[in-house]
């Protein structure tokens, strides 16, 4: 048996070995061109070893929820005395299941008709870009809009049309030009934590008759009345088409949600691949999301924690010369701009015991990349201090002023005075 298992890897790893050409060439193009080249040999996403008092803002849990023992107990009853789940596609859940019954819940607590469970964040924007907009429909996103929004036009075979980040003048002009559609937004988005002028593009959209898609899946649960989002927080719910979000960031969990009709609902269990061609969530999956959201319904403490914490880390950053102007939510983005820089700044930043999260491209533009640093409610005034002395002490090391950011704002990030620095303390 030993003989047959070795004989097994040995078939193959030559088979992969005999990969064609153009994949060797784009394989090439990664682990020689970027990896080795340009990056010395070391991968962006390698941590070094954490020591025991890191400080992690890599994590999507803004509520501090992963961990609860009232949430954790809630799944582990399910699955004790659960008998087997059915393994199928969505398509065929009835009316009065549970995943049924817990997307009647998310929908009122979101104030929607009604609205659907998918396998992720993903899936769901996909699955929705790919159901409602089809060949010669024009599709608006912003050119910072998530790259499963992206996907789903590509899927769907629709017409991408980009405008400029949160310029509204631009989708004006874009729209007008190229006629009604849908419009695609994230309501807080991921790679800065800037804010959608939400009020002003839903104008435009109602003003040409278009569409709006908002994926709320950073705001869900961290913003709004009880956790609701930046859509229900505006007052919009009733005028906004569709939201989106992913349960991967403050609901802790692995799934993804619609908004929409019960028709659409109908229309969309027959035409989205995704939900056609995958399984439903599981019983323990639904037990965690239903318990979660009873639970984030009433976590407003932790949501003002979380936003006490972005302001605070963000305005001490502001002092110290980095420029995190472009957001200003729990999502701070550190733009070093070429990799090699990023690369600096994040093994920078480990050594001083504080990890964020490396985006590069294709998360980010060619020369743009960063390490971003999300915010929870669980972090504490010492914690805070840690952070701003870490990156009070790596300026010079990782070169703040030659920033392709830190240029963008026109500072002399080299200079700060001693009032500025007691100030970032206190």
């Amino acid at each position: 048996m030993q003989h047959l298992a070795t004989r097994k890897e040995q078939v193959d790893s030559a088979a992969e070995q005999r990969l064609s050409a153009f994949i060797n060439a784009r394989m090439d193009e990664h682990y020689i061109d970027r990896i080795q080249k340009l990056l010395g040999g070391e991968h962006m996403h390698e941590w070094s070893q954490p020591r025991p008092e890191a400080v992690y803002l890599a994590s999507n849990d803004y509520l501090c929820i992963a961990a609860e023992p009232v949430l954790l107990q809630a799944q582990a009853s399910h699955l004790e005395k659960n008998n087997g789940d059915l393994l199928m596609s969505s398509v065929f859940l009835q009316e009065g299941s549970f995943q049924f019954r817990l997307e009647n819940k998310f929908a009122k607590f979101m104030g929607s008709e009604d609205g659907l469970l998918t396998q992720s964040g993903w899936s769901a924007n996909v699955g929705l870009l790919q159901s409602i907009a089809g060949p010669s429909v024009a599709v608006y996103l912003d050119m910072m809009a998530h790259a499963s929004l992206w996907e789903g036009v590509h899927s769907g075979e629709a017409r991408p049309i980009p405008f400029l980040h949160n310029d509204m003048d631009h989708l004006a002009k874009q729209v007008a030009k190229h006629g009604s559609g849908v419009i695609v937004v994230d309501a807080v988005y991921s790679t800065n934590g800037s804010l959608c002028p939400l009020v002003d593009v839903l104008k435009i959209a109602e003003d040409s008759g278009s569409v709006l898609v908002v994926d709320e899946s950073h705001s869900l649960g961290t913003h709004g009345p009880a956790g609701a989002g930046l859509v229900a927080q505006l007052g919009l719910s009733e005028r906004v088409h569709f939201r989106t979000a992913s349960l991967a960031k403050a609901f802790a969990g692995r799934a993804g949600f619609i908004t929409c009709s019960s028709k659409f609902k109908g229309y969309f269990l027959s035409s989205s691949r995704p939900a056609i061609f995958s399984s439903c969530l599981l019983g323990h999956e639904l037990a965690w999301f239903d318990a979660a959201l009873d639970f984030i319904r009433k976590a407003e403490d932790r949501r003002v924690s979380l936003h006490r914490n972005a302001r605070r880390i963000r305005d001490g950053l502001n002092i110290l010369g980095y420029n995190v102007s472009d957001g200003t939510e729990q999502i701070i983005a550190l733009e070093a701009g070429p990799e090699p820089k990023t690369l600096i700044l994040r093994k920078a930043l480990e050594l001083q015991n504080i990890y964020g999260a490396v985006f590069c491209a294709p998360a980010t533009p060619k020369n743009r990349s960063l390490v971003r640093l999300t915010i929870n409610s669980g972090l504490n005034e010492v914690e805070i201090q840690r952070i701003l002395s870490a990156c009070e002490s790596i300026r010079e090391e990782v070169g703040l002023p030659t920033w392709s950011s830190s240029r963008r704002m026109g500072k002399n990030c080299g200079v700060i005075s001693r009032k500025l620095h007691s100030n970032v303390l206190k």
